[in-house]
């Protein structure tokens, strides 16, 4: 059992990757017990470790508030120069990150026919497939992208999303000037393929550089793209939808949601400063 507990080099592992580990062992062992092999599963006498609990809430530093957001999605146009478009290309994908709140397996696999885009107002995008990575030799396609259904949802099930205007543009103006893949995917690379992680993580990277001051860039801010899901829930929350709305939208249960995702957007403090000292009636300070 203490070989659970450690990584390759010798080190603790992490109280999550234990509890992975034991999991897989338990289930060996009990699989052994359903074919007669063992009378009982011995690892059900030992008593398991208790470690620190995962921290699951989102660092609030990694949350660009709506300005740097824009900032950010305005600099991916310059990112690869005009003929190569590499950032001009996913300037939409990160735009569904944030307005929407998807996740990128699921922008991955967003079709035209999955979206309701009107020339003004409000649209919808209706999801029904993820797209995540997990290598060649881990899909039955033999692509590198697996095909699933939508997280933590039956298969077949469908999760309605309504989009603000400024994401219906960034698609319309996306499908005018790029179309779509022959499966209908809206994002695919030059050659038509499912977008790698690591192309546009290294876009991300680019556009980070020039959108965010010198000491942002070095810090965790929007350091993953995933973090524009983070800010963009947390925009939600703010903006004082309810949370069961929240929830809805971007695919969780509102348990998971208070948990993971109620945070304060970057710029947000000040403002949360001055109620608090209106409520206690006493000046700052400020001359």
């Amino acid at each position: 059992m203490d070989a659970l507990t450690r990584r390759l080099d010798g080190k603790s592992a992490a109280t999550q990757t234990y509890r992975r580990r034991r999991a897989v062992v338990f289930n060996v062992l009990q699989y052994a017990v359903e074919l007669g092999a063992l009378n009982a599963n011995p690892l059900s006498q030992v008593r398991r470790r208790r470690g620190k609990r995962a921290v699951q809430e989102v660092d609030r530093r990694v949350v660009v508030n709506p300005r740097q957001a824009r900032e950010l999605l305005t600099a991916l146009t310059y990112v690869g120069g005009y003929d190569r478009a590499s950032g001009r290309r996913l300037r939409a994908f990160f735009g569904c990150l944030y307005y929407s709140a998807m996740r990128p397996g699921e922008v991955l696999g967003l079709r035209r026919s999955d979206c309701t885009l009107p020339e003004k107002g409000w649209g919808r995008i209706e999801l029904t497939e993820t797209r995540p990575t997990a290598g060649k030799a881990w899909t039955d396609s033999g692509e590198a992208h697996d095909r699933r259904g939508l997280k933590q949802r039956e298969a077949g099930e469908v999760r309605t999303v309504p989009i603000p205007p400024p994401l219906v543009r960034l698609l319309l103006d996306h499908v005018k000037e790029f179309g779509t893949a022959e499966d209908g995917r809206l994002f695919s690379s030059e050659r038509g393929n499912v977008i790698a992680a690591s192309s546009y993580s290294r876009v991300w990277k680019q556009a980070r550089e020039l959108a965010l001051l010198p000491h942002q860039v070095t810090s965790v801010m929007a350091a993953r793209p995933y973090d524009l899901r983070h800010a963009g829930v947390s925009q939600w929350l703010n903006s004082g939808v309810p949370a069961p709305e929240v929830a809805a939208r971007a695919g969780h249960s509102v348990d998971v949601l208070l948990k993971i995702y109620a945070k304060c957007i970057d710029g947000q403090e000040a403002e949360m400063n001055d109620r608090i000292m209106q409520g206690l009636g006493e000046d700052d300070g400020t001359p």
